[in-house]
């Protein structure tokens, strides 16, 4: 089976079109080698891509004969992703610029609506 085709029957991109246009641009590894979208899939090969900044390491158990439901997922791959990407991941969202502590800042409209149902329950 086609590496594009492969992630999306496993869900991991949405569409094919997205799944072959992040292996054009080098976000997928089969074996530590950039791959093109038409490369085949065996059963134990490794596979690193990169999606929403979170390096997930896979390892090919099976190949899906088409798309497959969420819960069937893992009969087909073993995920090997270590927990320090998606701990990276939760840093990388408290580091953005537009993150404001609450009560800092300008308030927000849900802030705004917030003090003016406080005003009408004291008034």
């Amino acid at each position: 089976m086609r590496i594009d085709k492969y992630l999306w029957c496993i869900r991991y991109y949405k569409t094919r079109s997205l799944a072959t246009t992040a292996c054009k641009k080098g976000h997928i590894k089969i074996n530590n080698a950039p791959v093109k979208p038409s490369r085949e899939v065996y059963a134990q090969d490794t596979i690193e891509l990169r999606k929403n900044q979170i390096n997930y390491k896979l390892k090919v158990n099976d190949i899906p004969p088409n798309r497959v439901g969420a819960k069937l997922v893992d009969l087909y791959r073993t995920d090997l992703t270590p927990k320090s990407e998606f701990e990276a991941q939760d840093l990388l969202k408290y580091s953005k610029d537009y993150y404001r502590k609450k009560g800092t800042g300008r308030p927000t409209k849900k802030d705004r609506r917030d003090i003016d149902d406080f005003y009408d329950e004291n008034a």
